[in-house]
């Protein structure tokens, strides 16, 4: 088995999820299985659990599988992926994705605050309930197209989770956000654990080339993205 990846290692979004999804479903393609997708996502989800020793989250699989625009939903009776009526270009050309060099281990900083949370840390439950909220305000300003909003929840999300560990942020990255924003990002945000890994920041569309100028001078990496509206796709092929 042969894989390609365009996403830097410890880049922080979601590259190895995507990988994952593709495996089993090559395989399962390969056995003549036809797994539902969320039959398929349960056990990426499982496998990977199993390789890296640690619990995984469930929210990485979704844009992989599905692709476009979607809220994830998180409730008692199971999890669900709401498509959202955002028209993927005016969002992917407000977004500038830029690489730090250093790829960042999810798991440090995630388990730092999941203890803190088990051991009944009430500012991390506090926290927590503000990134919720943050996330519910995110949603509506999408929908609406509100991107000043947008951009405004962005930053807030940002504020409150560099709160959750000292290693979410860095010098380097308060650095690059700085800088950054000085050529009118409107916002940033780790992706990820934090720590390392890429920056994703939001301009308004006449500004983003200017932010990519300022991103590249500061010498950091800029990636190429888009928002994927296919999801996950099988192709056949008969080899020789």
């Amino acid at each position: 088995m042969v894989t390609r990846s365009g996403s830097p290692v410890g880049a922080g979004i979601a590259g190895s999820s995507a990988l994952n999804v593709a495996v089993c479903a090559a395989l399962a393609a390969w056995q003549g299985q036809d797994w539902p997708p969320e039959r398929l996502l349960a056990r990426a989800m499982n496998i990977e659990a199993q390789a890296i020793d640690v619990p995984t989250g469930a929210q990485d699989y979704r844009p992989a599988m599905y692709g476009g625009v979607a809220a994830i939903e998180l409730d008692v009776d199971g999890i669900r992926r709401v498509p959202l009526p955002v028209p993927p270009a005016e969002l992917e050309e407000r977004i500038v994705l830029a690489y730090t060099g250093e790829s960042r281990q999810s798991g440090i900083n995630n388990w730092e605050i999941t203890k803190r949370h088990i051991d009944g840390d009430r500012a991390v439950f506090d926290l927590f309930e503000q990134i919720r909220d943050t996330a519910v305000s995110m949603r509506q300003a999408l929908v609406r197209g509100d991107w000043p909003e947008v951009g405004r929840q962005i930053g807030a999300e940002w504020s409150l989770r560099r709160q959750l560990a000292p290693g979410v942020s860095t010098p380097a990255i308060d650095a690059l956000i700085l800088h950054a924003a000085r050529a009118g990002a409107r916002a940033a945000n780790v992706c990820g654990a934090g720590g390392c890994g890429c920056v994703l920041f939001l301009a308004d569309p006449d500004r983003t080339a200017a932010v990519r100028r300022a991103i590249a001078e500061a010498g950091t990496r800029l990636l190429d993205c888009r928002i994927d509206t296919d999801g996950l796709r099988i192709a056949h092929s008969e080899s020789a």
